[in-house]
């Protein structure tokens, strides 16, 4: 791998000004540095695992309209196919094929991610006690946290090929050591 997380984050903040998707990149990140050695080769897989992470929004907030394609295409150039195909397929509407578990598993921790910190927000001691039932009943109110996608959360579970309880229990897990750096502490 020829690309550095530092070189990784660099890039990030060129592209990306705003705090809360710097942290929801940062979450992310965290999160498949766990799933690699989870679902993954382990510890040879952390870094490019984490980076796919890191970067899949990193051209979101300059240019939706062509997201992923920039990002895409800036991993692409340094010689980064695996994580580039990962970011490009982050979304099963953009119909991109799922060939690796790292593919999988960004689409797995991407959405749940961003959802597992909305419900941070709302809870006096924010992720400190929650457990996969708190974040599953929220997951039915369509009215929190609606511009999650639900069927890409149980979407990323499904080609994951882990039950949604287990998945969310993993993914609070790997957030909880972060909490403060996440600001996943809650609004107490």
């Amino acid at each position: 791998m020829s690309l550095t997380r530092d070189e990784a984050w660099t890039h990030l903040c060129e592209w990306t000004e705003t705090e809360a998707l710097r942290r929801h990149a940062r979450a992310v990140e965290l999160v498949m540095r766990a799933a690699a050695v989870r679902y993954g080769a382990g510890e040879a897989d952390v870094e490019a695992w984490g980076i796919a992470g890191m970067l899949h929004d990193a051209d979101y907030e300059k240019w939706p309209e062509d997201h992923p394609n920039r990002i895409v295409a800036w991993l692409r150039e340094r010689g980064e196919p695996a994580i580039a195909h990962a970011v490009s397929a982050h979304y099963t509407q953009w119909n991109v094929p799922y060939e690796s578990a790292l593919d999988r598993a960004l689409l797995a921790c991407d959405e749940l991610t961003g959802f597992i910190g909305a419900c941070c927000l709302i809870r006096p001691d924010g992720i400190a006690t929650l457990a996969a039932s708190s974040v599953k009943k929220r997951l039915k109110d369509a009215r929190f946290a609606a511009k999650v996608d639900r069927a890409e959360v149980r979407a990323g579970a499904d080609k994951l090929g882990v039950e949604l309880d287990a998945h969310i229990e993993f993914v609070i897990g790997a957030l909880r050591p972060h909490a403060v750096e996440l600001a996943l502490t809650g609004k107490g």
